[in-house]
C-alpha cells in the first residue's frame, strides 16, 4: 500500500513538472473580449499577464491558470454579477484591481467568487473596491487570501453591504494580512473549521471577525478599531484568540454567544464602548493575560456562562469592572493568581505580587444600582456605607457572583503596541 502511494506521488509529481515545463506566459491587451478568449485558448499551468489598463468582466476561470496584473491592471465586472469566478483548483490570482460585482446579495455577487473546485485557490496583492462581496470562498478546502485591500461599497447602509471575505465550508482556508474596510462584516465564516485569520486590520464594520458554526479556529494578531464589534465568536467550539486588538470598537471588543472550549489569551480591548467583553451561554472558555480597559462595563456575563477560567488579565478603568447577576460563586483565580483591577484599594504586605484581601467586583449594593440606575445617587449615603460594612464583616451577606480570592497588583505584561495607558 505504502510502495504503491509512493508511486502515485512520483508519477503525480512527473505529471505536474512536465505541466510546469510546458507553461506559457501570454500578455492580455486591455481590450474587449481579450482576456475570456486568452482564458479559453490557456492550458492548464499558464500564465496569464493582464496589461495596464480595464478589462471586461465577469470572467470564469475554469482551469488553473495565475491571473497576474501589471501595474494599473483593472478588472470591471461593469455591475453584473461576479466580477471573477474560479471554477478549477490552483488558481491564482495576483496584483489586480477587481472592481464592480453586482449588488445581488441573494445570489452572492462578489469580486472573487471561489466554487468548492477551486482547491488551494491564492488570492494575493490585489485591491477589491467597490464590490458587494469582496472574496466569497464558497467551499473551496486550503484557500489563501493573504495581502489585499478589500474595501467595500460605500454607497449602502451597513446591513446591506455584503462581507469582506465570507467562507462557507472552506477547511484549512487561510485569510492573512489582508486591510478589510466598509462591508458588514470583514471575515464571516460559517459551517467551516480549521481556518486561520491572522495579522488583518479592519475598519468601519459591524463585525471585524465573525464566527458562526465553526470550530476549531485560530484568530491571531488581528487589529479592529472603530467597529461595532471586535471579535464575534457564535455557536463555535475550541477557538484560539491571542494577540488580537479591539480599539475603540462601539458595542464590545469580544462577544462570545454559544461559544465553548475558546482559548483567549494575550488580547487587548482598549478604549472601548458599552463592554469590553460580553459572554452569553458559553462555558468552558480560558481568558488569560487579556487586557480590558476604558469600557462601560469590563466584562458581563449572563447566569448561563459557568465554568470559565479567568485569570492574569486586567481590568483598567473600566467604569464597572464585572456585571454578572446570578446566584452562584465564580472563582476567577487558579494556582493562587487571579486578575489585576484598577480599583481595588489593596494591600500587598508579603511583597509577594498578591494582594491581602480578595476582591468581590460585584456585591449587593453594585446588584442593586444594575436593576435600578437612579440608585446610584444614595451610593455615598450612610446606609449603603453600612451595607457594605456589613458585608464585609458577614460574608454571608454576600449574594453569590464573581470572587478573585488572589487579585494581583500588577497587570500582565503585553507588548506596548497591544496595551492602553491605565486609566485609573
Amino acid at each position: 500500500m505504502v510502495s504503491g502511494l509512493i508511486g502515485c506521488g512520483i508519477v503525480l509529481a512527473i505529471l505536474l513538472s512536465a505541466t510546469a515545463a510546458h507553461a506559457a506566459t501570454v500578455v492580455v491587451a486591455a481590450q474587449p473580449g481579450r482576456l475570456a478568449a486568452a482564458i479559453n485558448a490557456a492550458a492548464a499551468g499558464d500564465h496569464l499577464v493582464l496589461a495596464t489598463g480595464r478589462h471586461a468582466g465577469p470572467i470564469v476561470v475554469d482551469r488553473a491558470l495565475t491571473l497576474e496584473g501589471e501595474p494599473g491592471a483593472v478588472l470591471d465586472g461593469g455591475g453584473v454579477g461576479r466580477v471573477v469566478t474560479i471554477d478549477a483548483p490552483q488558481v491564482v490570482v495576483r496584483g489586480l484591481t477587481v472592481t464592480g460585482s453586482g449588488r445581488d446579495l441573494s445570489v452572492e455577487d462578489s469580486g472573487i467568487f471561489v466554487t468548492a473546485r477551486g482547491a488551494g485557490a491564492v488570492i494575493e496583492d490585489n485591491r477589491l473596491e467597490d464590490n458587494l462581496i469582496g472574496v466569497n470562498l464558497k467551499g473551496p478546502p486550503a484557500a489563501i487570501v493573504r495581502h489585499n485591500r478589500i474595501e467595500g461599497q460605500h454607497d449602502r447602509q451597513m446591513s446591506a453591504r455584503g462581507n469582506g471575505v465570507s467562507i462557507w465550508n472552506s477547511p484549512g482556508s487561510i485569510v492573512e494580512a489582508n486591510e478589510i474596510s466598509f462591508g458588514r462584516d470583514g471575515i464571516f465564516v460559517i459551517t467551516s473549521r480549521d481556518n486561520v485569520f491572522r495579522d488583518n486590520r479592519f475598519r468601519n464594520l459591524r463585525f471585524a471577525v465573525h464566527y458562526m458554526y465553526a470550530d476549531k479556529g485560530t484568530v491571531s494578531g488581528n487589529d479592529s478599531a472603530g467597529n461595532h464589534v471586535g471579535y464575534a465568536l457564535m455557536y463555535s467550539a475550541g477557538l484560539r484568540v491571542e494577540d488580537n486588538r479591539s480599539d475603540g470598537d462601539r458595542d464590545h471588543g469580544l462577544l462570545l454567544n454559544y461559544a465553548n472550549g475558546a482559548r483567549i489569551e494575550g488580547n487587548a480591548v482598549v478604549a472601548g464602548g458599552e463592554k469590553c467583553v460580553f459572554i452569553y451561554n458559553s462555558t468552558k472558555n480560558v481568558f488569560r493575560g487579556n487586557w480590558f480597559a476604558g469600557c462601560q462595563i469590563g466584562i458581563q456575563l449572563t447566569a448561563g456562562s459557568e465554568r470559565n477560567a479567568i485569570s492574569g488579565n486586567a481590568f483598567i478603568g473600566n467604569r464597572t469592572q464585572v456585571k454578572y447577576v446570578g446566584t452562584r460563586y465564580q472563582e476567577w483565580s487558579a494556582s493562587g493568581r487571579g486578575n489585576y483591577w484598577s480599583d481595588n484599594p489593596a494591600f500587598d504586605l508579603n511583597g509577594d505580587g498578591v494582594a491581602d484581601q480578595p476582591y468581590r467586583p460585584n456585591d449587593l449594593i453594585d446588584q442593586v444600582v444594575w436593576s435600578y440606575p437612579l440608585a446610584k445617587l444614595l451610593l455615598n449615603s450612610p446606609a449603603v456605607q453600612t451595607v457594605r460594612f456589613a458585608q464585609a464583616r458577614f460574608p454571608a451577606l454576600l449574594p453569590g457572583g464573581v470572587v478573585d480570592s488572589a487579585p494581583l497588583m500588577a497587570p500582565p505584561v503585553v507588548p506596548a503596541s497591544m496595551a492602553a495607558e491605565p486609566a485609573g
